[in-house]
């Protein structure tokens, strides 16, 4: 990878020894910027709202027995009740989210701040010296990045598809796409009773066979050493489209992996432990996020699975980040 600067200015040497630290959206915190005061209604909503997929009412499962990362507040499983709803069956695409921007004019907050992040790989080099992330240093404060120009200035033709997930979208750009779509963000108890497909209490949305780095790659996550060296042994080293893989048992694609998943909840957990209540009282007002990216991996982030979590702050985007829509019955 190279050297790197920190974002204190500090001479940063990314080596295979480095530290094993948390892939996961990093956090803007640059305080929300006033967007537009209201999102009129789509005249395709009920169209899209009749595309997604059905999720029956029953007692759903939340949380999982076996936790992967103990301190992220997986566990304990446990039993919630839930009513029909309707899920997409995918994540909004790049081609959905252009056309809501067409119909309302609407400007991303990464837009309107004038920076976002890119991962250390996906930085061009013609754009230059980027600022660091400290601790993950791997991301990248790049000037310019945003929906449409995923990785700065000048790479839409190249990184843009139609039919890719949209990401470099905040949890409060998810809230005006959702709110022009007609639904909602998931709830967490909603996003789980979707991704298990009626399976119970699994690790992935397939059963309970892991992926790994050598001959069973059902989702998009990272093959190899993170953060120097992705195989993309399953097809992709970034986002696939949406619509790929094998769908769930409900027809939804990509429930873990290729992106993350902005719920509607606050990130919480419940524990006693000094050191998860001093983490979380530096992460108040951030968002839930589930279903992990195509930059995770079992030695760093196990988060690809249908218990994990992570949060982040309301107006932060990455290139791995996006959502999925909501519609009540």
């Amino acid at each position: 990878m190279g050297d790197d600067i920190g974002s204190a200015g500090k001479l940063i040497k990314m080596t295979q020894d480095a530290p094993i630290k948390s892939c996961c959206t990093p956090a803007r915190e640059g305080g929300t910027l006033a967007g537009p005061s209201t999102i009129t209604l789509s005249n395709t909503a009920s169209t899209l709202r009749d595309a997604a997929r059905p999720i029956p009412g029953r007692t759903g499962l939340l949380g999982t027995a076996n936790a992967g990362i103990p301190d992220d507040g997986e566990t304990p499983l446990r039993k919630t009740r839930i009513k029909p709803y309707r899920i997409g069956a995918t994540t909004v695409t790049n081609a959905e989210f252009e056309a809501f921007v067409a119909a309302t004019g609407y400007i991303t907050e990464a837009e309107r701040f004038g920076w976002s992040f890119v991962f250390w790989a996906q930085v061009p080099q013609a754009i230059g010296a980027t600022q660091g992330v400290v601790d993950v240093e791997w991301w990248r404060r790049v000037d310019g990045a945003n929906w449409r120009d995923i990785n700065g200035p000048g790479t839409m033709a190249q990184a843009w598809h139609p039919d890719h997930p949209v990401v470099q979208v905040s949890w409060n750009d998810a809230l005006a796409y959702c709110a022009w779509a007609g639904g909602r963000l998931p709830t967490e108890a909603e996003w789980e009773h979707a991704a298990r497909g009626g399976l119970g209490d699994v690790a992935f949305p397939w059963g309970s066979a892991a992926p790994n780095d050598t001959d069973y790659t059902p989702c998009n996550i990272w093959q190899g050493k993170f953060p120097e060296t992705n195989t993309g042994l399953d097809g992709y080293v970034t986002t696939a489209p949406a619509q790929s893989y094998e769908p769930n048992g409900y027809g939804l694609f990509n429930v873990v992996g290729n992106v993350w998943e902005w719920t509607a909840d606050a990130y919480r957990i419940k524990s006693l432990k000094k050191n998860v209540r001093a983490r979380l009282f530096t992460m108040q007002g951030y968002k839930l996020s589930k279903g992990g990216s195509f930059l995770c991996h079992q030695s760093y982030c196990y988060r690809y699975r249908i218990a994990a979590r992570s949060g982040t702050s309301p107006d932060s985007a990455t290139t791995h980040h996006g959502f999925r829509v909501v519609w009540t019955d």
